[in-house]
């Protein structure tokens, strides 16, 4: 099949090399336009597009896929379907009807578990103990196509949000090349999503990235590395008059023992521990503001810190 690939982030890369190793052909790429990156904030294009560059396929970046001028190209390309990894625009139907096949997308969760932008950071946070990732149809309701194919992944006692969807976007490539490959042979057809069960997962805000020290120790932890890399999760630390100082957290250790209250803090020579809504956690690696990323201990060693300092 002639495909037209969407897509954006690092996430989306191995979905692009395994389509151009595979049976079709990818005649272009969509990808969102060139954005600012960087402490100089100069205009950078997506790692979709440095890539489809290097392999000599042409680069199509509407400020919005409605575009005119995009519509006309995307007719011109006669692509016979659409898959799309991670691409951050919404389609309209016009659009959606030029591909005889569709456009099919990669997700990454078990719909219709997690529909939205950040599933993977949402299923950590939520405690889940099993994701995946699911290929199917797109429609104007927000990722309620009918499913193409389904692959499923445990989530690791120390996977971070990126750990995961390292993993699932490796399975989800060839779980795409393989529903492509179905659909172009009509030996497939698309099963209805369950309209019981849908959890949705929206962007993450700064907002959700704080900790709450009053929660168990269980639901920081999943919060801190459902928050890795990115928003980043974090806390302020208070103590006396002093100006709060904000503190960028790493996935954390959850202890056995209860030793303090939640938010308080324990410095010793090689962990520091912070008291939670049942045990204790000890801080891996943190970040103060203004300051590099350290190990938590070696931070602890070097501050000072009164009886009364408190994480909140």
């Amino acid at each position: 099949m002639r495909l037209v690939f969407a897509g954006t982030p690092d996430t989306a890369l191995p979905a692009l090399e395994a389509l151009v190793a595979s049976r079709h052909e990818v005649v272009a790429v969509v990808t969102r336009p060139d954005a600012p990156s960087g402490r100089g904030r100069r205009l950078e294009e997506s790692p979709v597009a440095a890539r489809a560059r290097e392999l000599g396929i042409e680069v199509l970046k509407p400020a919005k896929p409605s575009d005119p001028a995009f519509m006309d190209r995307l007719r011109e390309l006669e692509p016979d379907c659409c898959p799309v990894v991670a691409y951050g625009a919404l389609l309209k139907q016009d659009a959606l009807d030029v591909p005889q096949h569709g456009w099919i997308n990669l997700h990454f969760s078990v719909l219709p578990n997690w529909r939205g932008a950040a599933p993977v950071q949402w299923s950590l946070m939520a405690g889940d103990e099993v994701t995946g990732a699911t290929v199917f149809r797109i429609v104007q309701e927000l990722d309620a196509g009918p499913v193409l194919g389904v692959i499923t992944e445990r989530i690791r006692d120390t996977d971070t949000a990126g750990d995961l969807l390292a993993r699932l976007a490796d399975g989800g490539a060839r779980l795409l090349v393989d529903a492509l490959d179905h659909v172009e042979d009509g030996d497939i057809s698309p099963i209805a999503q369950q309209e019981e069960g849908v959890s949705y997962a929206p962007k993450l805000t700064t907002g959700d990235a704080r900790v709450d020290w009053t929660r168990p120790a269980f639901a920081i932890d999943r919060q801190v590395r459902g928050c890795t890399p990115a928003p980043g999760a974090w806390t302020m630390l208070e103590q006396g008059d002093d100006e709060p100082l904000r503190i960028k957290l790493g996935p954390v250790t959850v202890s056995d023992e209860r030793t303090l209250e939640p938010g308080r803090l324990s410095v010793g020579k090689r962990e520091v521990r912070v008291g939670t809504g049942t045990t204790d956690v000890v801080l891996g690696e943190l970040q103060a503001h203004g300051k590099k990323r350290m190990v938590a201990a070696d931070w602890g060693r070097g501050v000072s810190l009164g009886p009364d300092a408190r994480l909140v």
